[in-house]
C-alpha cells in the first residue's frame, strides 16, 4: 500500500469489494459518515447492500470492474481473490488497494483508547455486549461489530468518547493492522490453519498482537485457557497489565455463586479479586455467554465505568443477529440460526438449543474446503447432542473445490460415530426434508458463517405463501 493514507482520500471516492460482508458493510458505513464518498460491489444481494443504498451508496450485486475507473482507492476483504475483475482493473489503473483490516486499523487511529476484542470464538458477542452496556449508560463508544445489534442499530455506532470497541479478527493475521490499548483474549483454539500452518503459528500472532500494546495496556485474557496462558506468558516484559477472568480458582475476574434459571440464563455474581462487584442476570443461555459477559463487565470496570450499571444494562442484551438468533416459526418448528462456522462453536451453539428441552434438528452447512479438512474429526462429532442433523453440501466461500473432500465422506464419519445424519445438499432439499419430517415444537439450528442463514428465510417466505394461498 505504500504510503497511502486514509486521511489523504477525504472527498475521494472509495470502491470497495465484498462490500456486503458485516465488517466491510460497517466500515463502508464509517467511512461515508465521515465524509468519503463510497462505492462497492458483492457476488450477491443482500440485506447490507439494501442498508447502504439507503444512504445513496452506489452498491451492486455482481462483478462491476467499469466501477472501479475513477476510484482513488479500491479496499478488498480477505475473501477476494487477487484475479478478482475489480483488482485486476484496479491494478491495470494504477489504482492503490488497501485490505480491509488494514482500513479498520486506519479509521481506529485517531481514537485516544482502542478495545480490540480477540479469541477464536465469541469475538462477536462479547463485542456486542461490551457495546450494549457501553452505549446504555452514555459512554458514547464508537464501535465496530462483526454483526448486528439491534441495540446499537446495526453493525456500527459512531461515538463522540474517544473510544473505539471493535473485533480483533485472528483470519490472515488482520488484527496486527489494528491499534489497541485494551486487548481482550477470550481463547485460542484450532482454526484458520489454512493461513497459519500450524498452532504454533497461531499462538505466535496473538503473542504479536498483543505486543502491539503501549507500555501502559492492559490484557484481559481468560485464565482458563492452557493456550491464552502460554501466549501472555511470551510476552516481553513491560509496564502493561495483565488481568485474567474465568472459572480457575486464582483469576482476578470470577464467578460467585453461578447458577443458571430454567431457561438456562446465567446468574452470578461477579468478583474482581477479593472484592464483589455487581451481580448479573443474562436474558440469553449457556455458561459461554456468561463466560462473554463476565470478559465484557470486566472490560467496563477497568475502563473506569460503574460495573453495577454495566450489569444492569446487560440485562437487557437478548444477542446479536446470527448468533443463536431465533428468526421464526414454520409449521411449529421452531427456527434458529447461529454464525457458528467450525466443529467447537457448533457444538456450543448445540448445547445452547438442548437448554431449551425440545427435539433438535441441527442444520450444518461445512465452511471451506480447507476447514473441513483440517478439522474433519473434530467435525465428526460435534453435533452429537442434536436429535438428527442435517448437512448442506460445503460452502467453498474464498476456496475452489479440491475435488478430494465432500458432505458424503463427512456423512459416513458421522454415522460411524452413531450420529443420525442425513445428507440435503441444497437449502430446496434441507426444506422439502424439514417439513416432511419436522415435528411441531422442534427446534430447528441452522449453523455457518456462508449463507446458511437464508435458508431460514426461505422458509418463512415459503410459509407465508402457503397460508396466503390457503386463505
Amino acid at each position: 500500500m505504500g504510503t497511502i493514507r486514509l486521511k489523504d482520500m477525504r472527498n475521494q471516492r472509495i470502491h470497495m469489494v465484498g462490500i456486503g460482508g458485516a465488517s466491510m458493510a460497517g466500515l463502508a458505513e464509517m467511512l461515508f459518515h465521515d465524509g468519503y464518498l463510497v462505492s462497492g460491489s458483492d457476488s450477491a444481494e443482500s440485506y447490507a447492500l439494501k442498508r447502504l443504498r439507503k444512504l445513496n451508496l452506489d452498491v451492486r450485486a455482481g462483478h462491476y470492474p467499469e466501477m472501479v475507473t475513477g476510484a482513488s482507492l479500491l479496499v478488498y476483504s480477505a475473501a477476494i481473490a487477487v484475479d478478482d475483475p475489480e483488482r485486476v482493473a484496479a491494478q491495470r489503473l494504477g489504482i492503490p488497494q488497501m485490505e480491509r483490516a488494514v482500513l479498520l486499523g486506519e479509521i481506529m487511529q485517531d481514537a485516544t483508547q482502542q478495545v480490540c476484542v480477540s479469541g477464536t470464538h465469541g469475538k462477536t458477542t462479547t463485542t456486542a455486549m461490551l457495546a450494549q452496556m457501553l452505549h446504555e449508560i452514555d459512554a458514547d463508544p464508537t464501535v465496530h461489530l462483526g454483526g448486528s445489534l439491534d441495540a446499537i442499530g446495526g453493525s456500527i455506532r459512531i461515538g463522540q468518547s474517544g473510544l473505539f470497541v471493535a473485533e480483533a479478527c485472528e483470519f490472515n493475521r488482520s488484527f496486527l493492522h489494528m491499534p489497541v490499548t485494551m486487548a481482550m483474549l477470550l481463547n485460542i483454539e484450532v482454526d484458520h490453519l489454512d493461513c497459519y500452518g500450524s498452532m504454533d503459528a497461531v499462538e505466535a500472532a496473538y503473542v504479536a498482537f498483543l505486543e502491539r500494546l503501549p507500555e501502559d495496556g492492559l490484557v484481559l485474557a481468560l485464565g482458563d485457557d492452557e493456550r491464552v496462558i502460554r501466549v501472555i506468558n511470551q510476552l516481553t516484559p513491560k509496564r502493561r497489565r495483565i488481568l485474567t477472568f474465568g472459572n480457575t480458582k486464582g483469576c482476578d475476574y470470577s464467578f460467585a455463586q453461578l447458577e443458571f434459571d430454567q431457561k438456562g440464563n446465567a446468574f452470578f455474581d461477579i468478583r474482581y479479586q477479593n472484592e464483589t462487584l455487581c451481580a448479573v442476570h443474562l436474558s440469553v443461555p449457556g455458561l459461554y455467554n456468561a463466560l462473554h459477559a463476565l470478559a465484557a463487565i470486566a472490560a467496563v470496570h477497568q475502563l473506569g465505568f460503574n460495573p453495577k450499571l454495566a450489569a444492569s444494562a446487560l440485562t437487557n442484551y437478548i444477542g446479536a443477529r446470527r448468533r443463536f438468533e431465533h428468526t421464526g416459526v414454520v409449521q411449529r418448528m421452531y427456527l434458529y440460526h447461529d454464525y457458528g462456522h467450525n466443529p467447537a462453536e457448533m457444538r456450543v451453539a448445540i448445547g445452547m438449543a438442548k437448554l431449551q428441552n425440545k427435539r433438535v434438528i441441527a442444520v450444518m452447512q461445512p465452511h471451506t474446503f480447507s476447514r473441513v479438512k483440517t478439522l474433519f474429526d473434530e467435525y465428526l462429532t460435534c453435533t452429537e447432542e442434536a436429535d438428527i442433523t442435517l448437512v448442506t453440501d460445503i460452502y467453498a466461500a474464498r476456496e475452489k473445490d479440491p475435488g478430494d473432500i465432500n458432505t458424503p465422506m463427512l456423512i459416513e464419519g458421522m454415522k460411524a460415530h452413531g450420529i443420525n445424519a442425513i445428507h440435503t445438499p441444497t437449502f430446496d432439499d434441507t426444506e422439502t426434508w424439514l417439513l416432511e419430517n419436522g415435528k411441531p415444537g422442534d427446534l430447528v439450528l441452522t449453523m455457518g458463517c456462508g449463507n446458511i442463514n437464508l435458508l431460514n428465510d426461505q422458509m418463512q417466505e415459503n410459509e407465508k405463501r402457503r397460508t396466503s394461498t390457503s386463505i
